[in-house]
């Protein structure tokens, strides 16, 4: 009999960043490793990963971290977490496996740590086992995890939908799932975003339709904004290209080596030599397929509407399609990108969120897999709280007991000992590390803060030049400002913030010695009041005071 303990360090109320932490006595399972966009008004930062201290800490303990499908809410913290934990094992299916190398070739980390999972076969370590369990998402061979304790199974879900017609790579074993179920489920861990939603999801994540009748009004070029990873949208676009006499242009190395390899491997079926090179992306007709970057949405077709890529720019002609549903928290770009498409008089098309789905459980592919599984607990995962709380009350409906229910944040533990359910109201402590670029850590609430002050009351700079022998001022005081006044209409301003400025110095110089620190708030202290009193700003004031 085991002591388990289950957590999340990320994916509980909140959308991404997906990192659920499972205990068995010593042996850490670590299942998804993601990003979550940065939202709108997160200045500057590009994405958010789970703070993964605790991981460093019982590192030793670590079995590995089992991934179920290649997205960026699974994937997208590895490269940033193998910086600083290089020999951890990552497991995962053959599809899946390359992404991830992909990413990590790109973040010049090594490969050989990454270990491939055979469909419905199990794998032991010590007294417990993972087998996985193909499920159907938009990725090819996505899986579901069961891991096999003394007490039980632990179920995680991963992403799914219940649709019998998504067949090979696509297709999801019910029978193998049922199986599961009668062998005895100790807890379910189950996704929750679309919990609110009536109905099963399918077909509405379908968008065939929408794609056949864009190709068929449209003549001219057609621009398709994807996700890299999103075989089977990529998948339906190619099934309906093929029933025309038009080409395709990959637009992005790593987008267009994703797809010939997965031509190769037999998860897309399309005519290779239909695939144009990128000469051809200004012919009349052609399709072109742009993907988004893992860690900045849009910013492909961004680059596009800018102007500034190379090969090619947008025309009154052209038909862009935003081929993939937008994320929570990147609403608000979303509709910027959208409008900047519209000004340049493209024909604009829309995968709406409430008529197309993504490839998620709704609310009775929920109940349809939970029927199937009969766990003793229940933990609902992956989304905002509201809809985990819906995803409970589904549970419920079923006649689960709500103390077998475990609605649950980042860090609250989740403790069975022989199976049995112990309230022992124990926390881990999480955060988030907000990455800028490739830097992971070096950005904190102290630097948003100053971009937030830079952003909304902009910078005065005060510099003054001092002799270094008689003290006496060779320069300035200057006034530079940005971002805060426009000079031409306010050099009043600027002439008595001066005056101030050289008030202050006098007052701290002597022929002997000048204390800088005292000059410099004593400048800071008159000319932030002064200011915030015309103007009613708060500029950030540095001061620079130079001897020569």
């Amino acid at each position: 009999m085991s002591k388990i303990k289950m957590f999340a360090l990320g994916g509980l109320n909140e959308t991404g960043k997906n990192m659920y932490v499972v205990e068995v006595d010593e042996d850490i399972f670590i299942f998804e490793a993601g990003l979550k966009y940065s939202e709108d008004n997160s200045l500057g930062v590009d994405y958010i990963i789970p703070n993964y201290d605790y991981l460093k800490e019982k590192k030793d303990h670590i079995i590995g971290i089992f991934i179920t499908h290649g997205h960026d809410e699974q994937i997208g913290a590895l490269s940033d977490i193998l910086k600083d934990l290089p020999d951890l094992k990552i497991y995962a299916t053959k599809f899946t496996i390359e992404i991830i190398k992909k990413n990590l070739e790109e973040d010049n980390l090594k490969t050989d740590n990454l270990v491939e999972l055979s469909l419905h076969r199990n794998i032991s370590f010590g007294k417990n086992s993972i087998f996985p369990i193909r499920v159907s998402h938009s990725t090819p061979d996505a899986v579901m995890y069961v891991l096999y304790t003394e007490d039980g199974a632990i179920v995680f879900s991963g992403n799914y939908v219940i649709d019998p017609s998504m067949l090979g790579c696509f297709n999801c074993d019910i029978g193998k799932i049922a199986y599961v179920g009668k062998q005895g489920v100790l807890c379910f861990l189950n996704e929750s975003m679309y919990a609110d939603k009536k109905g099963f999801t399918s077909p509405s994540h379908r968008a065939r339709d929408i794609i056949r009748e864009t190709i068929n009004k449209n003549e001219g070029r057609i621009l398709f904004n994807i996700m890299q990873a999103q075989i089977f949208r990529i998948q339906e676009l190619f099934d309906e290209v093929s029933k025309t006499n038009r080409n395709v242009v990959v637009m992005g190395k790593k987008l267009e080596e994703i797809i010939i390899e997965s031509i190769d491997m037999g998860y897309l079926k399309f005519d290779k030599n239909r695939i144009k090179n990128i000469k051809n992306v200004n012919e009349n007709g052609i399709i072109v397929l742009i993907s988004n970057e893992r860690e900045m949405p849009y910013s492909n077709i961004k680059r596009i509407l800018r102007g500034t890529d190379k090969f090619i720019s947008l025309t009154s002609e052209d038909t862009v399609v935003f081929a993939s549903p937008v994320y929570d928290n990147i609403e608000v770009s979303s509709t910027k990108v959208f409008d900047a498409v519209a000004e340049k008089g493209c024909n604009l098309v829309i995968l709406s969120k409430k008529q197309y789905r993504s490839p998620h459980a709704s609310s009775e592919d929920i109940l349809m897999m939970i029927n199937m599984l009969h766990p003793k607990y229940y933990f609902p995962i992956t989304g905002e709280y509201r809809y985990q709380v819906e995803n409970a009350n589904l549970a419920y409906k079923l006649g689960m007991d709500e103390k077998h229910v475990l609605l649950k944040l980042n860090g609250d533990v989740v403790t069975f000992v022989n199976g049995n359910l112990v309230d022992t109201d124990e926390k881990i402590k999480t955060d988030e590390i907000l990455i800028d670029g490739k830097q992971a850590g070096d950005v904190g609430d102290l630097v948003l803060k100053d971009r937030e002050l830079l952003g909304e009351n902009g910078i005065v700079i005060v510099t003054t030049t001092l002799d270094k022998k008689t003290k006496k001022i060779l320069a300035g005081p200057e006034i530079l400002t940005r971002g805060f006044i426009y000079v031409k209409e306010n050099t009043d301003l600027i002439v008595e913030a001066s005056k101030l400025s050289l008030e202050v110095i006098n007052s701290f110089i002597n022929p002997n010695y000048i204390d800088f620190n005292k000059i410099k708030l004593g400048i800071r202290e008159k000319l932030g009041k002064y200011f915030y009193q015309q103007t009613g700003s708060k500029p950030m004031i540095i001061i620079v005071v130079q001897e020569i």
